[in-house]
């Protein structure tokens, strides 16, 4: 096999370390949301902070890998996409390092989410164009396959890993481990040979700007409700208008032969259309389900990080087995049929948890559900990369990678985003509708409530409640208790929904995926991008 090196010609044997310094890259990025999700209890408790606030923080890395990764892939075009991948590295340290010495949300804010999440805009687009131009023909494709095992097994052991080490040292240390891992990619930047970028050099502004406008906006105006601001509607508007006025613009700049930020010719392939908006509903699923599991586990059931992380990972594991076993035993089976079937058991298993919901007092009672719904991921993830991918040619393989990312990162925060604001507005609901039923609360105490909940609206344990309501009569922290007990479990049902809707969502697109002839690999098959 070749590679080019920095003058993009001399040939190279395949590298088996710079493979496994890719994977480990790749790592990093998926585990770090996952140890997140897992220790938000003690992370909150540590920093004096909310569960709303750490929600909102967490979808906003996402929202902001989402919004530039388009403009990271070109920046990384502009600038080198070794040096765009090196940046990225240091960006996402930087937001571990932050984690580690956080006292308050501020700096996780600006950090972890902000730098972090540029960081990784910067380096899912670069990596994917090393990987592209270091590895040829069936390297090229083990090497990709690799760096997705990765990031299925980063997704199974993040939960636990993140749990195990949360509960028996600290978070901190979790984060400064993800930062030693990046130290060590680092050191072996040397085996990393750029890939010369050789299209126009014209950078598109104003398709930048509309698309960071057009999938900023919508998820914005998400967290802005989520956090009972204003102008809600407004900034929604404004997110479909800017990735409207994105369709047009790349449109009008193709007629005109100029540059643009993509090439709008990649959405009139039914696979590759077909393809990424179904990595953004599998997207929405898992973001919405890594939401409301842990806020479900640590908050109703008050589990430690390490219970959340057990509870939770029959989910990561199914998921990774059946990838891996898919992606053998695939055979003739068309890859459409068999994402279909995982979104069929997606589905099943996410509406299989909502009667389990308020009546689980262990996480043992989420395992088969949770199984089920593993194993339709699982075959998602075995078949959808491949299959948006494979018609693309060699020369546009990076392009239509980071739009495909680009679906899959905007599904994810929206899902995270979407299914959090869900949860905490019916939870704010149903409690005040509870309060003002009641007929022990006196009168000032529904008022009290109701005002709290517009004010401040978050799922809390009965513990962290009852400690709240030391100064209250007996009655008053009793019936309080007790319909925060009854809500949590509907508002939480309700969060479930979005993830389920997605689910259903996907699942109707498949139909129509099946309908349409199998992607064919372009040229010799080096199109593809996964096996």
């Amino acid at each position: 096999m070749s590679s080019p090196n920095d003058a993009g010609a001399q040939p190279v044997q395949f590298n088996q370390r710079l493979a496994l310094l890719l994977a480990m890259a790749m790592f990093v990025l998926v585990v770090d949301t996952s140890i997140m999700n897992v220790s938000i209890s003690a992370v909150v408790n540590d920093i004096d902070s909310t569960v709303s606030d750490l929600q909102a923080t967490i979808a906003l890395e996402a929202l902001v890998s989402a919004a530039f990764i388009l403009i990271g892939g070109k920046v990384g075009d502009l600038i080198g996409r070794k040096r765009a991948y090196i940046l990225g590295l240091c960006a996402y340290a930087v937001g571990a390092i932050a984690m580690t010495l956080a006292q308050s949300i501020v700096p996780i804010l600006i950090f972890w989410a902000l730098i972090g999440g540029l960081g990784a805009s910067l380096l899912l687009p670069a990596m994917q164009s090393l990987i592209h131009g270091n590895f040829d023909g069936a390297d090229r494709k083990r090497v990709y396959a690799f760096v997705g095992a990765s990031a299925a097994i980063a997704a199974a052991v993040g939960p636990l890993l993140g749990g195990f080490i949360t509960t028996f040292l600290s978070w901190r240390v979790a984060f400064l481990l993800e930062a030693v891992i990046i130290a060590i990619v680092l050191s072996g930047i040397k085996l990393v040979h750029d890939v010369p970028y050789t299209g126009p050099r014209e950078f598109d502004v104003v398709g930048s700007v509309l698309s960071v406008v057009g999938m900023g906006g919508v998820v914005l105006g998400i967290l802005v409700w989520q956090e009972g601001g204003e102008s809600v509607a407004a900034l929604i508007i404004i997110g479909v208008a800017g990735l409207c006025g994105l369709f047009f613009w790349l449109v009008r700049r193709e007629r005109l032969k100029k540059a643009t930020l993509l090439d709008p010719g990649l959405f009139r392939l039914n696979a590759f259309r077909l393809g990424a908006t179904e990595q953004m509903m599998q997207q929405v699923a898992l973001g919405g389900t890594m939401i409301v599991l842990p806020i479900y586990l640590q908050m109703v059931l008050e589990y430690n990080a390490m219970q959340a992380g057990l509870s939770i990972s029959p989910l990561s594991l199914s998921m990774f087995a059946v990838a891996v076993l898919a992606g053998k035993r695939a055979g003739s089976r068309r890859p459409a049929s068999i994402i279909r079937w995982g979104f069929i058991l997606l589905m099943l298993g996410l509406v299989a948890i909502l009667p389990v919901v308020p009546r689980a007092d262990s996480g043992w009672w989420l395992l088969i559900p949770l199984v089920i719904a593993g194993c339709g991921l699982g075959l998602l993830v075995s078949q959808l990369n491949n299959y948006t991918l494979s018609p693309i040619s060699d020369e546009r393989v990076s392009e239509a990678a980071g739009v495909n990312s680009a679906a899959g990162s905007f599904g994810l925060s929206f899902g995270l985003a979407f299914a959090g604001a869900i949860m905490l507005a019916s939870l704010s609901i149903i409690f005040t509708s509870m309060a003002e039923s009641s007929t022990v609360l006196p009168p000032a105490e529904q008022q009290q409530v109701a005002q709290v909940l517009e004010e401040d609206a978050q799922v809390l344990s009965n513990t962290a409640l009852a400690e709240l309501l030391a100064g209250q009569p007996p009655a008053i922290q009793d019936e309080i208790i007790r319909i925060n007990t009854e809500a949590r479990p509907i508002s939480l049902q309700i969060g479930l929904l979005i993830p389920i809707l997605a689910s259903l969502a996907g699942l109707i697109i498949s139909f129509r995926m099946v309908r349409i002839p199998d992607p064919k690999p372009a040229g010799a098959g080096d199109g593809a991008f996964l096996d």
